[in-house]
């Protein structure tokens, strides 16, 4: 199954050649790598070089290494949590610029919409009219609403990727809306105007996508990131 590596980049090569592999289905889901001294041989390489590559395996989520009698190191089944986890941090620890994280937001937000609108149902129509209902009863506590507002906003737009019926849209959403509010923390004001702007942004978008207007539906959700980025930049070069 697997060929000598260069010496130069040897745990690398093991990582690259036990992950294609994974990746074309050659491993499948549930089944153990071969022995240690199989998996030597078969790469020509020492022992630590390939305990080092199944640790860079592990970390990525390919393999779960077990130890024990019945042990050895099983292929996971590839999903999205690395994805998330991973874009979590990135967003977490503010590693993006607005203007990056305003950019991404548009083009992906605005495409969401735009397929929400195509392929929404009825049953999803009455979740987006119950989420702006809980949203507007939010807004009338003042800033005591402001959180439970931003997270029934959040949810507002989970719905709305969730329509689209794309996994990755909702896959990368769900982990920006997850670890975002460390942009609103910093930058975000706390206002009631604008919770009210958001409202209204929010009221656009869904009457957009009950009239199943993509194009609509794109541009409320984009001017609605462009909107909330201005705000934050604002703050952010005072």
């Amino acid at each position: 199954m697997f060929k000598q590596v260069k010496q130069s980049k040897a745990y690398q090569d093991v990582v690259d050649q036990i992950q294609e592999a994974i990746v074309a289905g050659t491993l499948k889901a549930g089944s153990l790598l071969p022995a240690e001294r199989e998996l030597k041989e078969q790469f020509s390489i020492s022992r630590g070089t390939l305990r080092e590559a199944l640790r860079v395996l592990e970390q990525k989520g390919l393999i779960e290494i077990r130890t024990g009698v019945a042990g050895g190191s099983m292929v996971r089944e590839v999903n999205s949590d690395n994805l998330s986890d991973n874009l979590g941090l990135l967003i977490r620890s503010c590693a993006v610029s607005l203007k990056d994280l305003a950019e991404f937001r548009e083009e992906m937000e605005g495409g969401v919409a735009a397929l929400a609108a195509q392929r929404g149902g009825e049953e999803d129509v009455a979740l987006l009219k119950a989420l702006l209902a809980e949203a507007e009863s939010n807004l009338k506590q003042g800033r005591a609403g402001w959180d439970a507002f931003i997270r029934t906003d959040e949810q507002l737009h989970l719905a709305l990727a969730r329509m689209s019926g794309n996994l990755l849209f909702l896959t990368v959403l769900q982990s920006l809306y997850v670890n975002i509010h460390t942009y609103y923390v910093k930058f975000l004001p706390r206002t009631t105007v604008l919770l009210q702007e958001n409202l209204a942004d929010l009221r656009e978008i869904v009457d957009a996508i009950i009239a199943k207007d993509s194009s609509r539906a794109r541009s409320c959700a984009q001017s609605h990131v462009r909107r909330f980025n201005s705000y934050m930049e604002q703050k952010s070069a005072s």
